[in-house]
């Protein structure tokens, strides 16, 4: 028995003899490009450290006068002539911010590449390869840990005559990777016994392509998360040495704060000597927090999504979910208490 082409359409459109077979439109995967540059965190992050680099680079060649020229503008607040104020000797103190920039951005990139290189040598290695080599390289990140490294620095830099930047960004790094180190090694020894890595190395892979092309690209946001704190850790570091007057090698930020301590500035009303370095530190410090609470973003999807899923409630409201606040959803519809009456004060009976 055969069965007509029409009453195999009627049930099921599209099957009859005429019927095309349709070919498999690929579904159009939307690539989110340069996802991390999109948050506005990460993104206004980035637009003022762009800036502090580029006066980094050209504050030198932009700054309106010598920052060690003197005047007779003595202690002198904002005008045309100096935007921020003078010193004591009749420096200009906005020069003196634009050519310190160099010196802070130099020595905080600096000192965070030398400590990121060490925490990912001795963090992943010890973290994957183990054994003998994890204690002896465990053993010696908890020695470099518990080394104070300001007093460590304010030592070294006290007994040499001239200390330049990169042997202080070279004091910092060295100093300032063990914390790094541990958190690495904790997370490669959670990582070297997943599926991927027990394939690559059944497979005869090497060592090395198994940390290298395994390992590190699982680590970005760690690493990336830990040079940005080094980064701030470096440049509050160098700021402080300058401040308390142990390295004097020109001119940045702590420097200016160092002259305008130690002349009273606060005694003498001159808040324009100080607020702008202060101001400068702290967005340069805001910049770099906001990169990392972007990079914690990009990361973790949880964080990504907070504030974005809606909610609806049998009553016709919607709730937004965050992270931190558990809304309580209530099936049962809302009733409303009547208004109570005011009671009246009793009387007595007549």
């Amino acid at each position: 028995m055969t069965i007509p082409t029409s009453s195999i359409e009627q049930v099921i459109p599209g099957q009859g003899s005429m019927a095309q077979p349709e070919s498999a439109k690929p579904a159009k995967v939307k690539r989110q490009r340069f996802r991390f540059v999109r948050n506005r965190k990460a993104a206004a992050g980035l637009i003022i450290l762009g800036l502090y680099v580029l006066f980094a680079i050209i504050g030198p060649w932009v700054a309106p006068y010598d920052p060690s020229a003197r005047s007779n503008a003595l202690v002198q607040g904002p005008s045309a002539e100096h935007w921020f104020g003078t010193t004591h000797l009749g420096q200009d103190i906005l020069s003196q911010i634009l050519v310190g920039t160099r010196s802070v951005i130099y020595v905080g990139f600096l000192a965070g590449i030398i400590a990121t290189v060490l925490s990912v040598l001795v963090g992943v290695t010890a973290g994957y390869i183990g054994g003998k080599t994890d204690d002896t390289l465990s053993v010696f990140t908890n020695v470099v840990l518990v080394i104070p490294a300001v007093p460590l620095m304010i030592i070294i830099t006290s007994t040499l005559n001239n200390v330049s930047d990169t042997l202080i960004a070279l004091i910092i790094g060295l100093t300032s990777w063990s914390w790094n180190a541990r958190v690495l090694r904790a997370q490669t020894l959670s990582l070297r016994r997943r599926d991927f890595v027990e394939a690559s190395r059944a497979s005869g892979e090497r060592t090395w392509r198994i940390i290298g092309f395994e390992l590190l690209p699982n680590l970005t946001a760690v690493i990336a998360s830990g040079f940005v704190g080094t980064v701030i850790f470096a440049v509050l570091s160098e700021i402080t040495l300058a401040f308390i007057g142990v390295v004097n090698n020109g001119w940045n930020w702590g420097t200016i704060l160092f002259w305008a301590q130690g002349q009273q500035a606060l005694g003498q009303d001159a808040w324009w000597w100080f607020v702008p370095a202060g101001l400068a530190i702290a967005l340069l410090g805001m910049s770099l927090s906001l990169i990392n609470f972007g990079i914690d973003e990009f990361v973790s999807p949880r964080l990504r999504s907070a504030g974005k899923t809606k909610v609806k409630t049998t009553s016709g409201r919607t709730v937004r979910m965050r992270i931190g606040f558990t809304p309580v959803l209530s099936s049962a519809p809302v009733v409303e208490e009547p208004a109570r009456l005011a009671t009246p004060v009793a009387r007595e009976a007549k």
